[in-house]
């Protein structure tokens, strides 16, 4: 018999870690994706532990230009089969928007030029894959808060999902997505940010696995649920097995 547990009746009834109920409210911990069964639990708990260790919402270690990695690989889609993409590389992206809708007050389409003219942030951080592997990249870009709260975020919205031109999408909760180290970024070791890196702009989100940090996005939706996207796992890759959750 498969037994399905959701992240409430974990908090409730698990002691161990019962004081996960102190990271913000149990908003901060229902609503995501879960899956049943041994899988559904590891993942809450997974969550859970790491929203409390994490409550105080602190920054993913930062490094000096000196620890970038020579070498930086790119997996998956490097050069997108679209001829859309393909169109809109040749004029150096200078068509590109990036639409901005759901649960906002004022859905946008924004340009590179609109992104680059809001504040940057620029970090040096640890990319971990999934596949065992990890490098040390520069990035800049602006902050998906800032570009949620120019766009009114309702308060109603819980999640935010985001799409790409390969047909990859992702959502994130808004611990996650209002992080400062959450960006979109356009520039990479300070060059523009290459096409086999996502270009024009790729999600950065730092305290998760690789597989969150989306490239060649195409569009942004603000949601006050994800059960009903897709097969209501949250995600693209959910639906393959992985975690919604990917913090490390």
């Amino acid at each position: 018999m498969t037994t399905s547990f959701s992240r409430r009746r974990l908090l409730v009834g698990g002691s161990a870690i019962g004081a996960a109920g102190l990271v913000g409210g149990c908003d901060l911990l229902e609503g995501g994706p879960s899956r049943g069964g041994v899988y559904g639990l590891s993942d809450t708990l997974t969550f859970a532990t790491q929203r409390f260790l994490l409550r105080n919402q602190p920054l993913a270690r930062q490094f000096g230009p000196d620890a970038i990695s020579d070498v930086f690989p790119t997996i998956n889609t490097t050069n997108p089969d679209s001829s859309d993409y393909q169109r809109s590389k040749a004029q150096g992206f200078a068509d590109w928007r990036l639409r901005v809708s759901g649960l906002v007050e004022r859905p946008s389409s924004v340009s590179l030029v609109d992104l680059r003219a809001m504040p940057a942030r620029t970090q040096i951080t640890l990319h971990s894959c999934e596949q065992g592997w990890s490098a040390i990249g520069g990035w800049t870009g602006v902050q998906l808060s800032h570009l949620l709260a120019s766009v009114g975020l309702k308060r109603e919205a819980r999640f935010i999902v985001v799409r790409s031109v390969d047909g990859w999408w992702d959502s994130y909760d808004l611990f996650d997505a209002l992080h400062p180290q959450t960006i979109l970024a356009y520039g990479m070791n300070g060059r523009d940010l290459p096409v086999a890196h996502g270009a024009p702009v790729r999600l950065r989100v730092e305290r998760q696995l690789g597989y969150k940090s989306l490239k060649y996005l195409t569009s942004i939706e603000a949601v006050a649920a994800v059960d009903g996207l897709g097969a209501g796992r949250g995600s693209m890759l959910s639906e393959l097995g992985f975690s919604w959750y990917a913090g490390i």
